[in-house]
Formats: structure tokens, sequence, C-alpha cells
């Protein structure tokens, strides 16, 4: 053994890295996965790593997902396949076994396949030849389900046992017809067998009188065994059968067993892809009890240099074994030295051990025990002197097999190598200790070693603080409860506190003051030092955890304010929409009394002036209510229609809102009439300015401007409904429908119409006659051409209701 394989062996104890592969081999589920398990190698490369990473990261979203990767308690077959490869004849029990394992490899095969999306880098790992499915369908032929070579693995074989049973269905009859021809020579009424032969059993006395070939006597010697001579040609036909299957069986292993060494390889490589398989369930299932995560890895330079931060790291032994683990943050790099200080008990060692284990998992293709986050770098050795290396059998004491692990691992410190030291240089005088492990760390730290050490020594926390290499990191105390705290603080000297442990566990105060006196000035200004900030950063942690408690407190606050104010967003929206459609259900009634009352215009002439007027009402709070009417409630709307648009503030290509679509629209084009044609989709319409909204929460969208041209203001444009002399708008107010009535009856309406729209100054009417035989429309325009209000007039176009409306301009 070399000392590089001693080294190794020696972090390995150190660290119990056993202890952690015995419980990844306690979640394999076959002897093969096991064995891989307690003998993870190292892997050769970073991609290797990833490779490997990535792998149980696919075995956990498999698991996840419902679907765990196939693995069972298979046979170990290494020997069945070492005797095949020999040229030996394998065993029913062998052969039986193989096709156990072609038949998993098979079911392995076909799972990864159909989920090749989902892990496609198992699928790539544990691929074996689909030849092997001809071979496990021929051994599963060959046996049936009690294990013996089935009558379907040779038709002759079939054969020959059918033969077999024929001749044995004949002696048992000729036995029953001779058991009963001399059954007062019988002492008993069966026949059995006896070395092969088929006898009878006859009484000692008798034996003569029956002719046969005694094979065997009872105990007592009362019942001679006696074959009958007649059937004495039929044994021996049968016996000849019996030999002719059992050939025939391993002629039939014979020939299972070329058919397995005709596919060795591909056997060879089925058994690694279900140990593979195996292994990283039983990696992705322990990574979930231990919560582990997939690091970065930083890429290697040149030189390399090794570096860990992890986050919130923790050991994973103790998690194994049930301990609440404290998680801590622990940083380490090439050519420096992380200073662990603070009391006895206090967590020191687990740190060391957590960084060790973690380089060395991650090194065998495993997540870390961190949080995400984490950065690990990929260590080329670790090197440890942790535990007494106290030896009689060598005459070492505790001190000088310390001394002499040290003077190893201080030749074989490199850049790449992790290298853990607990209590270092301790166990002799403290001076003279402290400046070995002083020079000791400093010559590490020039080799390129990434350090980490336990100590006591104030001289090495003083170091820390004045040169660079050096950073001090402490696991706290509470010194109102006297007892460790478990988390480790970078940047901060820790007491050892070893008075504060002795008068927790009962030391006589008189003897600790004693004690204090023969402390010198110098440790206890340091001391009291480190326990002034180790009480101000106790102080700082209880005031930013009530900063984050009172921050949570307001979030929570402002979350139910903004619910009840929702609330009665909502109620009061729910009240307008009652509201609304109490008002439409009253538009609806009122519509219906008007039809009634034109019906009786038509019967009885009434006032048609009053029907008129009370349709007029009736549209009016039918507006406010309808669709863009000042009443209007759009469930849903978002809050961007509160934000209006002016008219110099629309351009073509600019985004609004448009209430009645309920929906975002683009603006085509912007008329003088104080409306714009905007598309939304296919659809494209005409709608009034003070209709649309801003878009986005009222941002929309920024006029583009010509580069060098002026900044003119726009000019206002006249919201009138006639200022343009194509597109007039058509509104409730400005629209009189005389459908239903005799010509002078809707000349009279429709004169007092214009008369009331030219006394509120509207520019244009419009009038809906329909369509119908054009009697009325042409009575209508034939009257208007001399109307005193009348300036001129068209049909309407499609989207006002074509011919059946006539638009007409008042002066």
């Amino acid at each position: 053994m070399t000392s590089g394989d001693g080294a190794r062996l020696k972090a390995r104890a150190d660290l119990e890295l056993d202890r952690l592969l015995d419980a990844l081999a306690r979640r394999c589920a076959s002897e093969a996965g096991r064995g891989r398990a307690v003998s993870l190698p190292f892997l050769s490369s970073r991609d290797d790593v990833l490779r490997s990473l990535g792998e149980i990261e696919e075995a956990r979203r498999l698991a996840d997902l419902g679907e765990p990767l196939p693995s069972a308690a298979l046979p170990v077959v290494d020997g069945a396949l070492a005797r095949a490869r020999a040229g030996a004849t394998l065993s029913s029990e062998e052969a039986r076994e193989l096709g156990k394992v072609t038949a998993a490899a098979e079911r392995l095969r076909r799972f990864l396949r159909s989920r090749r999306e989902v892990a496609p880098l198992l699928a790539r790992a544990c691929e074996t030849d689909p030849a092997l499915e001809a071979l496990t369908a021929e051994l599963a032929r060959a046996f049936d389900e009690d294990g013996s070579i089935a009558d379907r693995a040779s038709d002759r074989l079939r054969e020959l046992r059918g033969e077999l049973a024929s001749s044995r269905g004949k002696i048992v009859r000729r036995l029953e017809e001779l058991a009963a021809r001399y059954a007062s020579l019988m002492s008993d009424s069966y026949w059995t067998e006896r070395d092969g032969r088929w006898v009878l059993p006859v009484r000692a006395d008798a034996h003569e009188r029956f002719p046969g070939i005694v094979h065997a006597a009872s105990a007592g010697g009362a019942t001679l065994f006696v074959e009958p001579r007649v059937l004495v040609p039929m044994g021996n036909r049968h016996k000849v059968l019996v030999s002719m299957v059992a050939q025939e069986e391993e002629a039939v292993l014979r020939r299972l067993s070329a058919l397995v060494r005709d596919s060795l390889d591909a056997m060879l490589s089925a058994c690694g892809a279900l140990a593979h398989a195996d292994l990283r369930a039983a990696q992705a299932r322990l990574a979930v009890e231990l919560r582990l995560v997939s690091p970065s890895i930083p890429e290697p330079g040149a030189p390399a240099e090794l570096s860990f931060e992890l986050v919130r790291a923790r050991h994973p032994l103790l998690v194994l074994d049930g301990v609440e683990v404290v998680p801590s943050d622990l940083s380490v790099r090439s050519g420096r030295v992380l200073v662990l200080s603070g009391p006895n008990a206090g967590g020191k060692t687990v740190a060391l051990k957590t960084l060790g284990l973690t380089a060395l998992m991650l090194r065998m293709g495993m997540p870390v025990p961190a949080a995400e986050g984490s950065s690990v770098g990929l260590v080329e050795e670790v090197l440890t002197d942790v535990g007494d290396e106290q030896s009689i059998a060598k005459n070492l004491s505790t001190f000088s097999a310390h001394v002499r692990n040290l003077v190893e691992i201080l030749d074989k410190t490199h850049q790449g190598a992790l290298v853990l030291l607990d209590e270092v240089a301790s166990g002799t005088d403290p001076r003279e200790g402290e400046a070995l492990a002083t020079a000791i760390l400093e010559s590490m730290a020039a080799q390129g070693g990434a350090v980490a050490c336990t100590t006591h020594y104030e001289g090495l926390k003083v170091l820390a603080l004045t040169d660079d290499r050096f950073q001090n990191a402490s696991v706290g105390f509470d010194f109102d409860r006297m007892e460790p705290t478990f988390k480790v603080l970078a940047g901060v000297p820790g007491a050892s506190s070893a008075l504060a442990v002795a008068r927790r566990y009962g030391v006589p105060p008189h003897l600790l003051e004693r004690a204090e006196s023969f402390l010198s000035k110098e440790t206890v200004t340091l001391s009291q030092l480190v326990e002034r900030l180790e009480s101000e950063r106790r102080e700082l942690e209880a005031s930013r955890e009530q900063a984050k408690r009172e921050a949570q407190a307001l979030a929570d606050k402002q979350r139910e304010l903004d619910a009840e104010l929702a609330r009665l967003a909502s109620k009061e929206r729910g009240a307008v929409e009652r509201e609304a459609e109490a008002l439409m259900t009253g538009v609806k009634r009122a519509r219906e009394e008007l039809r009634v009352a034109q019906s009786k215009l038509r019967a009885q002439r009434l006032d048609a002036e009053e029907v008129a007027a009370a349709q007029k009402a009736i549209d009016k709070v039918a507006a406010a209510i309808a669709i863009g009417g000042s009443l209007e409630v759009p469930k849903g709307a978002p809050a961007a229609t509160e934000h209006g648009v002016r008219a110099g503030e629309l351009f073509p290509g600019m985004k609004v809102y448009v209430p009645r679509l309920r929906t975002d629209a683009e603006v085509l084009e912007v008329l003088a009439s104080g409306q714009v044609r905007v598309a939304a989709g296919p659809l494209k319409l005409l709608a009034s300015i003070d209709e649309v909204r801003r878009a986005g929460g009222g941002k929309g969208g920024a006029k583009p401007q010509l580069k060098g041209a002026s900044q003119k203001p726009a000019r206002p444009i006249q919201l009138d409904a006639a200022a343009d002399a194509d597109i007039p708008i058509q509104t409730s107010d400005n629209t009189v429908d005389v459908r239903g009535l005799r010509a002078h009856e809707a000349l009279a309406m429709t004169e007092q119409f214009l008369d009331r729209c030219v006394g509120a100054d509207k520019r244009v009417a419009f009038v809906i006659h329909g369509h119908g035989t054009g009697a009325l429309r042409q009575a209508l325009r034939d009257a208007l051409k001399g109307s005193s209000y009348v300036e001129r007039m068209r049909g309407g176009e499609p989207r006002e209701g074509g011919d059946g409306v006539t638009v007409i301009w008042l002066k």
C-alpha cells in the first residue's frame, strides 16, 4: 500500500465515509447495487460528476412523478456467467436466475425508452442490447413456474415425457390388477417404488407363491417388496425412458448455455445496467431523505483553484442519526486557512467533517448536504488529521502521532488538496504548540492547500486578524444559557469559554475566581473582547429577526387591507350592477309599453308627439346604462378604463382600451368628427374619442416624433356629430324610428322631431323607416326635399342601417 493509499484510507476513516456508503447500500434492492454503493469510486472528471448528478436528479424526478426506477432483489449471476464463459453447462437453477436478470433488464430498457424525454441521461447510461429480448423469451419458455424444465423446451422432450407418462400409466394399472389378484398374499393394498423399480408389498411367508424379484424388506422383516415378473420388461423400458428424458433435459441446458455464451457481452452489460439503475434509485432516495442538492462546480482553471462556498451545510451522518442539525455557512479556498475556534463540544469538528464529507460525496458524483446556491470545487485529495492517533504498539504518544501525521500531510499538500486539521499542534506546551501550528499552517497555505483547522490557540485567532491568508470563524456560545449554539459564524474568533463551561458543570465559584487570577492580562482582554463581540452579534441578530418579523407583519397587514379593499370594491360593483339591471328591466318594460302605445296610435290616432317624447325619455335611460353609457358597469374590465385619452394624444398604431369590446384595440385613423377607427383583431369599428381609454394601466403608447420635426401643439378636434360630412355619429338623441306608421303619421312625427333637433342645435338626424315596399321611404324623402329644416340628405350606409335609414343634415 502506497502512502497515497494510506492517506485516502485515513481520510475515509476520520470522516466516517463508510457509514454514509453503508446507508446508501441499505437503500439498494439488489446485491449488485449494494456492491457498487460500498465501493463508490472517485470520478475522474468534472463532466463525469455532472453526468452522475444529472442521473440522480432524473431518478428523483421519476420518483416525484410516481414512476420510480425499476429495481428488485435480483440474484447474483457472476458465477454463472463465468461458468458460461468457460464453456460449462449451466445448471437449471443458474439458467433460471439468468432468465430473471434478462427479464429485469428488458423491463428497465422498455421503462427508460418510454421516458427518454424525462430521463435522457439514465436512458443512455442503462441502455441494453435489444437482442437480449430473444434470449429472455427462450429462457422463460424453457422453465415452468416451479423451476423445472418445461415440456415446451424442446419437441423431443415433450415426446419422451409423453411416452414416460404413458409407460407409468400402464405400469400402475398392471400393478393394481396384480394387487387385486394376489390380495391374499399382500400385506397391504398399495404399490410403491424401490431403487427405481415398481414393487408390491408381499407377506414374507407367501413370497414364494408370488412370482417376482425381491428388491427390499421392511424393517421388521414381515414384508417383502417384490417386483412382479410380468412387469420386469415394462420397468426396464420405463428406466430407459427416464434416462432418455434426463439426457434431453441436459441437451436443453447445453443449448441454453450456448445461447448465454453467445450473448455474454450483452448479458454483462445488462447486469451492469441493472446495478447502475439500482444505485441511482438508492442515491435519489438518500438525496430526498437528507435534502441533498447539486451544487455549482467551478470550471477548472490553470492551475485549478479549489474553493468551497457551502450554504446552510449539514453533517449528513448526524441527519441520518435523527439529530436536529444546526446548518452553517462554510467557506474555504486554495492558499487560505480557515481558523475555527470556540468552546469544546460546540461543533468545530463537526464543521470540519462536514467539509470533508461534502468534498468526498461530490467527487463520487453525489449531491451534497447543503442548500441551493452552494459552490463546491472538485478536490484531488482530502488530507485529514482528526482524532487521537496514540499507538502503544508503535511507542507513539498522542502528540508524536499527531506530528507524524502533520509531516505526512505537509508533504502531500498542493493546490487541489483539502486539508482538515483538528486541534492542530495540540497536546504539548501551549506556547510551543502555537508557534508550531502557525509555521505549519503558513507553509500549507503557501503550497496552495485549502486548509481548515480547529484550535484554542489565541495566537492563531489574532493571526487571522492581521494575515489575509487566514480567516477566523467560530462556533457560537450562549453566555446567558451557558451552552454552545453549534452555529458557525464567519469572520469572528471564538472564545474557548473553558471557565464558563466549568461553571456550568458545577465547579465551585471560588476555584473559578482563583483560576481567573492566573490568566494573563492579554488573555483576559481577548476573552472579554470576544465575549463582547458575541454579545453584540446576538443583539444584532435578535434585532434583525425582530425587523423581519415586523416586516412580515406589515406585509400580512397590507395583504389584509388589499383584500378588504377588493371586497368593498366588489361589493360596490355588485350593488351598481344590480341597480343597472333593475334600470334595464324598467327600460324593457317601458319599451313594451311604448310598443303598445304605438299600436294604439295606429289604431286610435293618439298624439304622436306624446309617444315620441316618451320614446326619447326611454332611449335616454337606456343609453345611460347601455355599453359605453354613463352608468355602464363593465364586468371584469381592467383598471385601465379609468384613464381617458385626449384627442391630440391619439395617433395611428397606438394601443387603446375599448370598453364596449372589453379588450385592447389598435388606432387605425383619427377622424375630425371626434371619432377614431380602431381594429381589434379582424374586427374594425368606429368609436368615440370619449369612449376609448389608455391601454396598459394608463401609460398608452408614445406618439412617434420625426427627427428634426417642429413640436407644434395639436389642433383641438371639435367633437361635432356632423363635422365630418361622410361619417356622422348616430346616437339615440338624434334618431327617430317611424317604422309601422302610415305615411302621413310618419311625416308628422319626423317634422316634429326635426324641429326639436334644430332647437337643440343638432347638426344631423337619422330617420329609421325600414325597407318594406319602399313606399314610406319614398314618401318621407319626397316630403323632406322641400322641408325648411333640411340642408341635404342621403340614404344610410351599411354600417348605419342601409337604405332603411335616411341621414339628414340640418340647416
